[in-house]
């Protein structure tokens, strides 16, 4: 199975933030416009936090806020589990599972390299089954 790095390789290397006085509603636009279902929340080159689909829909909309006058940073969810790049990518799915995230920012000398998300990690385990079967089958009718 791969490593965070070996993931971050293979779906390139664009990690799109938002900085936390931003308006949710520009959050939301990104997300939108990016496909993507969380953004990493920065001062400069601090994370801060992540704010994701589910938080807008449940600290926002749920509590009958703007999302043009909301502030990211009141809504994120602060100080987020992080992954170095060498952590195994069973590793990182047993974190989402047990602390019930969805998106794993990256950390390597203090700075962020990327994001993994839980459908990174699906892809992954998916691709190393698909692999494995192939190696099995080749095994069996040689």
């Amino acid at each position: 199975m791969s490593d965070v790095r070996q993931l971050l390789q293979a779906k390139g290397g664009t990690t799109f933030t938002i900085g936390p006085e931003a308006p949710v509603r520009e959050a939301i636009k990104l997300m939108a416009e990016h496909r993507i279902g969380a953004l990493l929340v920065m001062d400069g080159k601090h994370l801060l936090g992540v704010v994701s689909e589910r938080d807008y829909a449940r600290k926002v909309i749920l509590q009958g806020r703007s999302s043009a006058q909301t502030a990211v940073a009141e809504i994120m969810s602060g100080e987020p589990l992080t992954v170095g790049p060498e952590t195994d990518a069973f590793d990182c799915m047993r974190l989402c599972t047990d602390r019930r995230v969805r998106h794993l920012p990256v950390i390597e000398n203090g700075q962020v390299i990327g994001v993994i998300s839980t459908g990174d990690l699906v892809k992954a385990v998916i691709d190393a089954q698909a692999q494995q079967i192939e190696h099995l089958e080749r095994y069996i009718t040689s």
